[in-house]
């Protein structure tokens, strides 16, 4: 695991002002990567008490569902991008596949419970030889790479030829009744949950972050034009999920 730098939870509080305030643009190019990274290090301890509350518990079915989707056999090596505190990589174990981790922050990796290989590195370069992974994952993070398209390219390098990938990520409901509530519960009750439990500031960002989304036709398109084949696109949970599935070409 890498060493604590400058991304470590010691004096994370001090780099809150890296955090947008509501008030503020959202940020870009490295502004948005030590963004990213300040936010996830201030809500790393208690990042999973605050994902089951405000899901309901919903996220631990979407990951099961992404793994199902994968579609992978026991022994894989399986790359979970953006991992966090290790939920998917506990859920793939259990499945008996092979999890490695790799997160842009520090406090989220050393807040993960349970052990399995991980490393602190960007999206847009990744430690690992061409194809050397069996598939990879993502958990509601594609909004949060500076780059996107980099990064999936990325995934496209480090994954097999007939790999899989399987990509978590909010979504806009289509029914404009639901996507209306879910636009009020997102924006005004999650930040407010997020403020009591965690960080009020991150909280509040968070969902200012899905402008960073492509559109569902763009994003499918980059992950076709980056090296993938049979890419598909779920909505879960009525539509305030999406789960992105391909599968890299021979």
């Amino acid at each position: 695991m890498a060493e604590p730098s400058a991304t470590t939870t010691d004096g994370a509080s001090d780099r809150t002002e890296l955090i947008p305030r509501a008030d503020q643009p959202l940020p870009t190019g490295a502004d948005k990567t030590a963004s990213v990274q300040a936010l996830f290090d201030t809500i790393a301890p208690r990042y999973d008490l605050v994902n089951r509350i405000m899901t309901f518990r919903m996220d631990v079915g979407w990951r099961r569902r992404a793994l199902d989707m994968l579609g992978l056999a026991a022994g894989a090596r399986v790359l979970d991008l953006a991992s966090g505190t290790g939920d998917l990589a506990a859920e793939m174990t259990a499945r008996g596949l092979v999890p490695v981790g790799a997160d842009l922050s520090f406090g989220m990796l050393a807040a993960a419970p349970n052990p399995f290989p991980r490393v602190q590195a960007d999206g847009v370069a990744l430690p690992f030889p061409n194809g050397a992974l069996d598939g990879a994952t993502c958990g509601f993070a594609l909004r949060n790479f500076t780059d996107l398209d980099a990064t999936i390219a990325e995934l496209a390098r480090v994954i097999r030829p007939g790999g899989r990938m399987a990509l978590l990520e909010v979504a806009e409901p289509p029914n404009p009744i639901m996507a209306f509530g879910h636009g009020i519960y997102f924006g005004k009750v999650v930040p407010v949950i997020g403020g009591l439990l965690s960080n009020g500031r991150a909280y509040a960002y968070l969902p200012r972050s899905v402008a960073y989304l492509p559109d569902p036709p763009e994003l499918l398109a980059m992950v076709e034009r980056s090296g993938f084949r049979d890419v598909d696109r779920t909505l879960l949970s009525g539509g305030i999920a999406q789960l992105i599935t391909a599968t890299r070409v021979l």
